[in-house]
């Protein structure tokens, strides 16, 4: 899931900025495993890493996925470990010559990372809001994110461009709207959702993965300009 490297291949990278995928370990409907958003933020961090010269951290795999309790499977931290993870592993690259971190996140419900950006000096999130809306266009994603919350189109779709194995069949008739979720952080997912879906997964393509993949890695040039 990350990029096996050695010593040697960081030192000769030189990399100034590091990318720590941040996903979750949580139910995805019947059809996407519970390491969906783990997987997708490595599948973004190393698309990046293609790209560009950063250095690529393993994921962080369990976060706050509190809203998913009602299924079993899921697994979760407090947002505060979550915090003093993610500080932890930027003072420790600060130590070995590495002064900016990007979190490329897989989970929304990881509300705390804005909070970490923004009390830190030198760290970024990846994709934000606008970047996720440009790659959205750029690959005809026919569904709003609103409307795509959870385990729909655009997940299903880069798990089938990137890992179509772990896609199991059904998806195509998963499909279940619930756009209006007044008491989400109250409730959970569970009041919204019995099967855990929250979108149209039956319009997901590979083609569709594979296009918003692109776009995300032209979108993430900016953040290694800020610094």
């Amino acid at each position: 899931m990350f990029l096996p490297d050695t010593t040697e291949d960081v030192r000769a990278r030189g990399a100034t900025a590091a990318v720590l995928p941040v996903g979750s370990h949580e139910q995805h409907g019947p059809h996407l495993p519970l390491a969906t958003d783990t997987i997708v933020a490595c599948t973004i961090a190393r698309a990046v890493a293609e790209a560009h010269p950063v250095q690529v951290l393993p994921p962080i795999t369990i976060s706050c996925s509190h809203e998913h309790s009602a299924w079993p499977g899921t697994v979760s931290i407090s947002a505060r470990t979550l915090y003093s993870v993610v500080r932890d592993v930027a003072d420790s690259l600060r130590r070995s010559g590495v002064p900016h971190l990007v979190l490329v996140s897989g989970h929304g419900g990881n509300y705390v990372l804005a909070n970490v950006v923004q009390e830190s000096e030198g760290m970024a999130l990846f994709p934000g809001s606008g970047d996720w809306a440009a790659a959205r266009t750029a690959a005809g994603l026919e569904t709003t994110s609103r409307g795509d919350m959870h385990a729909g189109e655009l997940e299903t779709s880069i798990l089938l461009h990137a890992h179509p194995e772990l896609v199991r069949p059904g998806y195509e008739a998963g499909d279940h709207l619930a756009d209006d979720r007044p008491h989400l952080l109250t409730l959970g997912l569970g009041a919204y959702t019995t099967s855990g879906v929250v979108g149209r997964p039956s319009a997901a393509s590979a083609d569709k993965g594979r296009d918003v993949l692109a776009s995300l890695v032209g979108s993430f040039g900016p953040y290694l300009a800020l610094w």
